[in-house]
């Protein structure tokens, strides 16, 4: 039986172990995280991480969101991760290749919204509406497990195929429950790679080999879903050229207007 506080201990552990890493963004090979069994009735917990490839700091948690990714090692939670990266360190001597303004400005939003001071970066951001820095990483399994024990409506992601006459084209099909919440909602759609790999020539990261996991390259709304009511829309997703759709994650998930609590998300791969 996986319990809780053995959560917490290889949360704690798996952080510890990566923390030192110089030039190199590869896990102890004696780092292992237990997974739980699968359940049909996981819970979905969004994990955002606002990272950028110029922070000599941000290297340990892309690692920790990987582990997070594979190993899903909350009892009872689906982790849907999600790998934003920030543009203000682009100025630094390293401009990130994922790096994009929106998710600057996503990230000023929850600074807001979650009453904190300047953005910082590497920020695990949970369903919204929790802030987490490594600096204090037991708060990560805390806020992982709060998040599991708020209920959540379901959303699916299906139908997914692609455009016969345009290869860089995707079809989905989104649809959300009834939301019970007080507040609207909308409903955003992530276009994330599943892996990325970077060779950082200059910066703080200069020499480094980085390895990122669920890359967000597009972060759209596409609909939005109000208070009492349900959600279903078809959705066309156009891909950058050349892109592999192997390596292509696509997220949904509804969210209180004005980035608020997250109200359920769905992840599935083309």
């Amino acid at each position: 039986m996986f319990h809780a506080g053995h959560a917490r201990s290889v949360l704690v552990s798996v952080f510890l172990s990566i923390l030192p890493l110089s030039h190199a963004q590869t896990p102890s090979p004696e780092t292992k995280l237990v997974t739980p069994n699968a359940s049909l009735a996981a819970v979905p917990v969004l994990v955002e991480l606002f990272t950028s490839e110029g922070c000599s700091s941000c290297p340990p948690a892309d690692v920790l969101l990987q582990h997070l990714d594979d190993s899903q090692p909350i009892p009872g939670a689906q982790l849907i991760v999600l790998s934003e990266h920030v543009t203000y360190w682009d100025q630094e001597g390293w401009k990130d290749p994922n790096s994009s303004t929106v998710f600057t400005f996503r990230q000023s939003v929850y600074e807001s919204s979650l009453g904190l001071g300047e953005p910082y970066t590497p920020q695990f951001v949970i369903d919204g509406t929790q802030s987490v820095s490594l600096e204090r990483p037991r708060d990560l399994e805390d806020a992982l497990n709060k998040a599991k024990a708020s209920a959540k409506i379901a959303v699916r992601i299906s139908n997914i195929t692609v455009d016969p006459s345009n290869p860089a084209t995707l079809h989905a099909h989104i649809e959300a429950d009834t939301n019970p919440d007080k507040h609207n909602a909308d409903i955003y759609l992530a276009v994330a790679l599943n892996h990325v790999e970077s060779q950082v020539l200059r910066g703080e990261n200069g020499g480094r080999h980085l390895i990122h996991v669920a890359v967000v390259q597009q972060l759209d709304k596409v609909g939005k879903l109000p208070k009492g009511k349900s959600f279903t829309q078809d959705v066309q997703i156009k891909l950058k050229p050349n892109e592999d759709l192997k390596n292509i994650r696509l997220v949904a998930f509804a969210q209180e207007t004005a980035q608020g609590k997250l109200l359920g998300a769905a992840m599935q791969k083309p």
